[in-house]
């Protein structure tokens, strides 16, 4: 396989030929460590890499530790999240009864023609529940 590189300004450019086993170990690596081929041959071009010290495998373990921890708070925090929606549903049909309750109030004190209770504390907090 044919490697051409060019500079990023100027005209000169270089032509490699590789085989297909170099080839294939840049593929690797590139879909191993996920950045295009191009970029490791660049990397090994400039002499950028770093050698692992076996702290790669050691955050690999310590993520994977932490990803168990996550998911065992997860349990445990689920049935709250979901006693807590329900709550909030309840808060919601509790806010519309109310709302209905104050209508009729409101709709009562006009038949006798009593001043009607505009009550805007109560009102912001059932919408407050309404939109919760």
């Amino acid at each position: 396989m044919k490697i051409v590189i060019k500079p990023e300004k100027g005209l000169g450019k270089i032509e490699v030929e590789i085989s297909a086993e170099i080839w294939s170990e840049i593929v690797r690596l590139s879909e191993r460590y996920g950045v295009p081929p191009g970029r490791v041959i660049t990397l090994a071009l400039t002499g950028e890499f770093k050698e692992s010290k076996g702290e790669l495998e050691k955050l690999e373990e310590t993520a994977k530790e932490l990803e168990g921890k996550v998911w065992e708070l997860e349990k445990e925090y689920a049935p709250l999240r979901f006693k807590a929606y329900g709550l909030s549903e309840d808060n919601k049909l509790l806010a519309i009864e109310l709302s209905g309750l104050m209508a009729e109030n409101n709709g009562l004190r006009r038949f006798l023609r009593q001043p009607i209770n505009r009550n805007p504390e109560l009102r912001k907090l059932i919408s407050y529940y309404l939109q919760g």
